[in-house]
């Protein structure tokens, strides 16, 4: 598959890494471009680097991996772009970064997943990744004990398809939460969020069959 991951750093950047050894097509891109030269040959063959527009491009799935208070700016400037695609979403809305616009989703109490609806429309939404630290990520991958969790969230169930396989490529546990709207349970401040529980423990404190 051809994934282009907008925001490269910490989650994108490392998740981003394990989709291109596992296979897959990945084309990085940041705002802070000097990183990319680097992060493109840790990862391999299968990576490259490009601006946003040409990640957006390139890619039938898209990692957005931005601070959450940059969201509704980039869906109103690139919906055209990632009208109909894939995409997940990562980001958290802490009020220390993103100021008003993260007091507004947390105090709001409807959770990231309804939020990011909002600010992409029309986009085929997932929100993932954005429950376990990076370091987590980068130690944890493929360990042959239960796997970490990783949270799922979406109202598409085709799209739900598509990002629990590729947890699954990355190395990790794909946990399917629901619909958007049951993101909220795995936002900053819940029980698995932060955790680097497994995928059975996650399951578990979410009351999921």
């Amino acid at each position: 598959m051809n994934i282009g991951i907008v925001g490269s750093g910490k989650i994108g950047g490392v998740v981003g890494k394990l989709w291109a050894r596992a296979g897959h097509k990945v084309r990085f891109s940041s705002l802070i471009r000097r990183r990319l030269r680097k992060l493109v040959a840790d990862a391999g063959t299968n990576a490259s680097r490009g601006t946003i527009e040409d990640a957006l491009d390139f890619g039938e799935t898209i990692l957005v991996s931005i601070p959450y208070g940059s969201l509704e700016a980039f869906g109103r400037e690139y919906r055209g772009k990632i009208a109909s695609k894939v995409v997940i979403e990562t980001g958290n809305p802490y009020p220390e970064r993103d100021g008003a616009s993260a007091e507004e989703v947390r105090s709001s109490k409807l959770g990231t997943g309804v939020w990011s609806a909002r600010w992409l429309p029309g986009v085929r939404l997932v929100r993932g990744f954005n429950s376990v630290w990076d370091q987590t990520l980068v130690k944890e991958a493929h360990r042959a004990r239960a796997q970490v969790g990783i949270p799922l969230a979406s109202d598409d169930a085709e799209a739900l398809k598509v990002a629990a396989s590729l947890v699954r490529d990355a190395g990790f546990d794909p946990v399917i939460v629901g619909p958007l709207a049951r993101a909220r349970e795995c936002d900053v401040g819940t029980t698995v969020y932060d955790s680097n529980m497994s995928g059975p423990q996650v399951r578990e404190a979410l009351k999921l069959a």
